[in-house]
């Protein structure tokens, strides 16, 4: 979005009104008012509060313009389509009416709640509303209370409370679960003969699953054979979630409204019922299961792996053993049995393919991410960095391995039929936007270091340079999560553009069908083609429907993880105040420095007007806080030392001091 500051509209002269509406959809700023955002402008429209006309974060709207001296302004003439009617917040009761006050806070006003619809209803707890009406010039929408889901600042209210403002729910509706325990009570005798002589068999080759010490949904295992001197069977083997789930029924149509597991700091909300995700699809060592598979034969010569054959097939496997991360890592560090030599032989691999990615241009945007650990009452105890480990990596490359060969294999059985209506589902990745990459470039100057870029175009070798160069300084994860955002978001399309980050000219997701729906379309398309089926232009407009609501739910997942960890960040902290902390300053604005603690990634702001007896002032082109009198600079990437003065759970919101 291309937006300038806003400074009110008190000397701007409006336009006569403009015949012509505008169709986009309105951003809503955290103080009221918004942005309004269409393909057809090329600046966003600023609209004031008292012009919103009812219009709320998302909505499609129609907008007429107002003045084009200066910033545009414009105001909203009809609500279109709401993006979301459903909202959480606290049930407040006052002056004989029921108020929810949204957990939103870009949504402006609170919702009434008639008393004939408030039956549950009780002040200071938190429910769901569904908004029903809002009358043009009324200061309140009118809501029917769904559900009370307990006091506020209950823990499992909070996570249920942030899983359903992103859209999803805890629980599953009757009937999906149902047919959950059916597919199970089908396969209680085991797998049927009749199913395994229609597989290729793995169960007596060496596979195991590598992954979280916590993890209980195992959605990918490998296998590991050598068949020649240095030549190696590797298979990469998915649970066969798509035999389970099948299209028109009440599991596959909730797969596909959730369309991704939900990972909150205490709890995990799974996209399928648990009957499935952690037992029957699973791949739980010691028993046979299920599996989708990409089998490559690859020849090690040097620091080259050339992949001599690949094949793709369902399977049916059985894991010898379940390690963790950490298990992994030990048996390859001092294992001295069979399976610690073939993890040594699968990572001395893994680290070559990731060599040539890298040689080739793909970016890996590392990062130690936190870990929370919190009681049985949901209160967390300790927050530490992950450690990034060789078997992290190891596992990553075969995945990625996987993902790019079925893309390429598609994409080429598609162009051999020349059938452009045949579709897929790629996971595509576009080039940054250039303003972006200018902005990039003047951040990454004021803390020191280089990034060429002509008007905005970057090559992947020089972003490669860049986070190469601050490996190890105090600056690397500021400028890592810069550029993380100055890239295009990841999406999911029928159309293939190649994905930049990665550098590849094909992707896709193949290999969690457990926890991402589009896998689990990729298996059914692979599964088509394998026959020798074909598809027609009407599907392709269903899939690329998918792809679209899950790019949209991807970003709610996010949203969703992102809003519980920062509750347990300030949770954490809240019991610290008054203790001092290293940090480092990670953002500044005209108003405040935001710090980041160095061992639990708590973020927290330090306002301006409280930094001593001095003025300071922000410095859009040095990235830094100055004091007028004393000169004294506060820039980006600074360490500091810190105390914490405030938390607020219900904002998730810190507030530190400079020691």
């Amino acid at each position: 979005m291309n937006r300038k500051p806003h400074h009110g509209t008190s000397n701007l002269k409006r336009k006569e009104k403009h015949s012509e509406l505008l169709t986009g959809t309105i951003a809503i700023i955290s103080k009221g008012g918004g942005y309004f955002e269409s393909e057809k402008i090329a600046e966003d429209i600023f609209v004031d509060r008292k012009d919103l006309n009812t219009a709320l974060h998302g909505d499609t709207v129609s907008l007429e313009i107002l003045s084009e001296m200066g910033q545009k302004t414009g105001k909203i003439v009809r609500v279109i389509s709401r993006v979301r009617t459903r909202f959480v917040g606290e049930l407040i009761k006052e002056k004989g009416y029921f108020f929810l006050r949204p957990d939103d806070k870009k949504f402006y006003t609170n919702i009434i709640i008639p008393f004939n619809q408030a039956k549950d209803a009780k002040d200071g707890m938190k429910g769901v509303v569904e908004m029903t009406d809002w009358k043009p010039h009324s200061l309140y929408p009118e809501g029917t209370l769904i559900s009370v889901l307990g006091k506020k600042g209950d823990n499992s209210v909070e996570m249920h409370s942030i899983a359903i403002e992103k859209g999803f729910d805890i629980g599953f509706p009757l009937p999906v679960e149902k047919e959950a325990e059916q597919a199970k009570a089908k396969y209680h005798n085991g797998i049927p003969q009749t199913e395994i002589a229609l597989r290729r068999d793995f169960r007596t080759t060496p596979t195991f699953t590598i992954d979280p010490v916590d993890a209980k949904d195992f959605d990918d295992a490998i296998s590991f054979r050598e068949t020649a001197p240095h030549t190696y069977e590797i298979g990469v083997h998915i649970a066969d979630v798509s035999h389970f789930v099948t299209p028109g029924t009440a599991l596959n149509k909730e797969a596909q409204e959730r369309s991704f597991s939900v990972y909150l700091a205490d709890r995990t909300i799974p996209m399928l019922p648990e009957i499935l995700s952690n037992d029957l699809c699973s791949l739980n060592p010691d028993q046979d299961r299920l599996a989708f598979s990409a089998v490559f034969i690859l020849k090690e010569e040097g620091k080259k792996i050339t992949i001599q054959d690949r094949w793709f097939g369902k399977t049916i496997i059985r894991s010898i053993k379940r390690f963790s991360y950490e298990t992994a890592q030990e048996s390859i560090s001092n294992g001295n049995d069979a399976t610690s030599n073939t993890l040594r032989t699968l990572n001395r691999i893994a680290k070559t393919l990731q060599d040539e990615r890298s040689r080739n241009g793909s970016i890996d945007f590392e990062s130690n991410e936190i870990k929370i650990t919190v009681d049985a009452e949901g209160r967390p105890i300790s927050i530490t960095r992950k450690a990034r480990l060789d078997t992290h990596r190891l596992v990553e490359e075969y995945m990625l391995l996987a993902n790019r060969e079925v893309a390429h294999f598609m994409w080429k059985k598609t162009q051999q039929k020349n059938n452009a209506n045949d579709p897929f589902l790629y996971r595509i990745h576009d080039y940054p936007n250039r303003e972006r990459i200018i902005s990039l470039a003047a951040f990454a100057k004021a803390l020191g270091h280089d990034l060429p870029h002509k008007n905005g175009e970057v090559r992947v070798h020089d972003l490669k340079k860049l986070l190469t160069q601050i490996i190890g300084t105090s600056e690397e994860s500021l400028i890592k999560t810069a550029t993380i955002r100055s890239m295009a978001k990841a999406i999911y399309s029928t159309s293939n553009i190649g994905h930049f980050g990665l550098s590849f000219e094909y992707y896709t997701h193949f290999t969690s069908p457990i926890r991402r729906y589009p896998d689990l379309i990729v298996h059914r398309l692979l599964e088509k083609t394998l026959k020798g089926k074909n598809a027609n232009a009407t599907e392709m407009a269903v899939y690329q429907s998918i792809a679209e609501h899950a790019s949209l739910r991807e970003v709610s997942a996010a949203e969703a993880e992102r809003d519980s960890k920062k509750l347990k960040q300030v949770e954490y902290m809240q019991r610290f105040i008054g203790k001092e902390f290293d940090g480092v300053i990670s953002g500044i604005t005209e108003w405040g420095m935001f710090i980041e603690e160095k061992e639990t990634g708590s973020d927290g702001m330090i306002r301006l007007r409280d930094l001593g007896n001095d003025w300071f002032t922000f410095d859009e082109k040095t990235f830094s806080a100055v004091g007028e009198k004393s000169k004294k600079r506060f820039r980006l990437g600074d360490k500091i030392r810190f105390k914490v003065v405030g938390a607020d759970p219900e904002r998730k919101t810190l507030d530190y001091a400079i020691v």
